[in-house]
């Protein structure tokens, strides 16, 4: 697996005399990048519009075309021309005097307003069943809300902010090339804001830096102190203190008690209090969609949708007449590392942690240039109210995975059902349970059209493409890169780079040394070879972000795939068979079992689409990227070096079911199901080792196959006194079935 960079690089290595991989990695590479111009001249997109079918009032205001030109900032240079001052004193105090300029808002008297709340005060009163009525002690149940409250908040210091925000920014130039802004973006976002309605930033979550970043970012371009919800998993007490005073919010333990808990029911009030609180008084939220980073398990946060519902609630009982709502992602070239096995994943990070964790990235920053790029996205903002009314006119029947698919698969039957599929591997929360169960959906398909939309509008880094390259593509990177690159801006996507190519190249490489070899052949030429074991996995999951900008096409090729599959042999050059003609409704059926098949946390489809609309657009797509011909629906013979491509793109998912499935013939069950999913990623370690299918052994894919499998009616739960156990389901317990439950699963591979 090696590919060449062609051409001489701008520095001469030493030689090589026995093919051994060279010293190249210190001159030249990641030198400092401008991320301003377009890169090599083409158009660049302006993503992030939002969703015209259920928003389209929203969609027509807050944007004007001129904004599309207003080109980026980044938002971690701070001048002398940021501060009041001038003079050789300001330009080496910049920093200290901007923090110093930065408008914070006086603290409120929020503990009292919180006690005058409407839903504290129904409680205290026993106007609301499990409130404290008569005979309860006032003052003890006074103390027990201002003890959630700690809790759940502190007032946010101007000084401590201050100084925080100068050491961040002295912190963030060490670490950052830069921190990219599209003003266009911000310029909306700034808008909205004027116009009177609070703010809520739903985000992505690629790592804990995402929480202190972004707040950085708000109060640097005037918007005031970003309140975080915080996970209190993630955080040592100590540091969640520290926190607290910068402005985060915590849910309370109390908040996750049963519905009929008088502990339950007075903190889940405080915390509706303090949310109402916060959006009267204008100050901008920010929710994390997605789990923290190195967390096994779902992708949708089940905390971030508790405040989402919070939220919702506060809007709908109108204590505010709306809100906006800004999908946000944050992007980098290589993000901090997150902890990868099954049993310190959920480890809190404390603050002695967290500070020798600062210490060691200056550290190796310190005379280093190989330092990391970032891009903030904002979204276009759009009214949660206008979401609510035209959001349930989008709600229909929808079926398990076991209805829909498993009949297929053990061939009883054919014919694809006509309704949608259901899948909710996110668990219910207190604070969400509370809810009606029509606002629990509401917040659902909110919380997974936002994320939807967060993703869409995450610009691509070099890192992401360079990883594909080099696991999918073998020929001359500079040629593939350009290619690469321009077929991601085609398709609507942004890219969070700009520059020379070569520079590029060398800063993406130069980021992902402990993962790849140079090699030196001949007249100057490099060989980039991928480093064989765990580092395949490292490249498969930067590889993955390119997957939402391709996603429909590789369903379509995958889709295709298995239904040339019975056509020509398994190991036969099936690619090059020349044109085939396809039928149109056997295609749509094909698309439809792969995206039964492949997780919704993965395909993320926007709740106002229906598959048959997404399948149609993947048609579309094939069409439009010459893959098909409309005419005849065929298969071009031409193009099969795309196609490969594209199909590779949902490998290293669809490799680690079809493992899985035949994992099911030696797997020890009944076990927990933390216990089989540990089973079947050693499995998956060991096959890599076996196989070279490194791409495959990711514990995020174990358990995704253990849950999809659950879902197919492969695996079953039981109760237990130890928990829930899983156990093969008696209808998979023949190989039979088994093997047709592989042999579903490998027609859509690309071998």
């Amino acid at each position: 697996m090696a590919t060449m960079l062609e051409g001489r690089c701008q520095t001469q290595p030493r030689s090589s005399p026995s093919g051994r991989e060279t010293s190249l990695w210190s001159s030249g590479f990641g030198m400092k990048l401008e991320a301003v111009t377009p890169f090599l001249g083409k158009y660049r997109p302006f993503v992030g519009r939002c969703c015209q079918t259920c928003t389209p009032k929203s969609w027509e205001s807050l944007f004007h075309r001129s904004i599309m030109d207003l080109g980026f900032c980044n938002v971690i240079l701070v001048k002398e021309e940021n501060t009041r001052f001038r003079g050789w004193l300001v330009r080496r105090l910049c920093y200290f005097l901007w923090s110093l300029e930065q408008h914070i808002p006086p603290c409120q008297d929020v503990p009292q307003k919180i006690m005058e709340s409407t839903g504290v005060q129904n409680l205290l009163s026993g106007r609301v069943p499990g409130g404290t009525g008569e005979g309860q002690v006032p003052d003890l149940v006074k103390k027990e809300v201002q003890r959630i409250l700690g809790h759940i908040q502190a007032p946010p210091r101007p000084f401590l902010v201050r100084l925080f925000s100068w050491a961040l920014l002295r912190f963030l130039n060490c670490l950052f090339l830069n921190v990219q802004l599209h003003k266009g973006q911000m310029k909306m976002v700034q808008k909205a804001a004027q116009a009177g309605l609070p703010l809520v930033l739903l985000s992505t979550h690629k790592t804990l830096l995402d929480g202190i970043l972004l707040p950085f970012m708000l109060l640097s371009q005037g918007l005031g102190v970003l309140r975080v919800a915080w996970d209190s998993r993630t955080c040592s007490p100590a540091l969640r203190a520290l926190l607290r005073k910068l402005g985060g919010l915590f849910l309370p333990p109390e908040a996750s008690l049963s519905l009929d808990s008088s502990e339950g029911l007075l903190a889940r009030a405080v915390v509706q209090a303090v949310i109402e609180q916060l959006l009267v008084s204008g100050q901008p939220l920010l929710i994390f969609l997605e789990e923290p980073p190195g967390a096994l398990g779902p992708r949708l946060s089940a905390l971030g949708q508790a405040w989402v519902g919070f939220v919702v609630q506060a809007v709908q009982v109108g204590i505010v007449p709306d809100a906006l709502l800004v999908p946000v992602a944050v992007t980098y070239d290589l993000v901090p590392d997150a902890p990868c096995d099954i049993d310190h994943a959920s480890a809190p990070l404390g603050l002695w942690t967290g500070a020798l964790a600062v210490l060691r990235s200056l550290w190796s920053c310190w005379g280093c240039s190989h330092r990391i790029c970032s891009r903030v996205h904002l979204a276009q903002p759009f009214s949660l109210q206008e979401y609510i009314v035209s959001a349930r006119s989008c709600w229909g029947g929808r079926q398990t995975l076991e209805q829909l698919l498993q009949p297929i698969v053990l061939g009883q039957c054919t014919a694809v059902p006509d309704t949608e599929k259901e899948q909710e591997w996110t668990p219910i929360t207190g604070p969400l349970l509370a809810l009606k169960e029509e606002d629990q959906l509401l917040v659902r398909r909110l919380s997974c059209h936002v994320l939807s939309a967060s993703v869409g509008s995450s610009a691509v880094m070099s890192t992401a493409i360079m990883a594909t390259l080099l696991l999918f593509k073998h020929q001359k990177l500079l040629g593939e890169f350009s290619w690469l690159t321009e077929e991601i801006l085609l398709r609507g996507f942004d890219v969070g780079f700009s520059g020379q190519l070569r520079s590029l190249l060398q800063h993406s490489l130069s980021l992902l040394r402990a993962h790849v070899a140079l090699l030196r052949i001949c007249q100057g030429d490099l060989l980039v070879v991928p480093r064989p074991g765990p580092g395949l996995t490292h490249l498969a999951q930067l590889s993955a972000e390119l997957l939402p900008v391709f996603l429909s096409e590789a369903v379509g090729a995958c889709a295709v795939r298995g239904l040339l599959a019975g056509r020509v042999p398994p190991q036969g050059p099936w690619e090059l068979q020349g044109i085939l003609l396809l039928s149109q409704n056997e295609l749509y059926r094909q698309i439809l079992l792969l995206m039964h098949l492949l997780p919704q946390d993965l395909l993320l489809l926007k709740p106002c689409q229906s598959s048959y609309c997404y399948c149609q657009e993947v048609l579309d797509r094939l069409i439009q990227c010459g893959l098909l011909v409309a005419e005849e629906l065929s298969q071009q013979s031409h193009c099969p070096d795309f196609f490969l491509f594209l199909c590779r793109l949902l490998s290293p998912l669809l490799k680690a079911f079809a493992q899985a499935a035949a994992f099911l013939r030696q797997g020890q069950l009944p076990d927990t199901e933390l216990g089989y999913t540990e089973q079947l990623f050693q499995f998956l370690q060991a096959t890599a080792q076996e196989e070279g299918i490194f791409e495959c052994a990711d514990p995020k894919l174990a358990i995704s196959a253990v849950w999809t499998f659950r879902d197919l009616g492969v695996l079953q739960q039981t109760p237990s006194p130890a928990g829930p156990r899983l156990h093969l389901s008696p209808t998979f317990a023949s190989q039979d079935n088994q093997e047709k439950l592989e042999q579903f699963i490998r027609q859509f591979i690309c071998s």
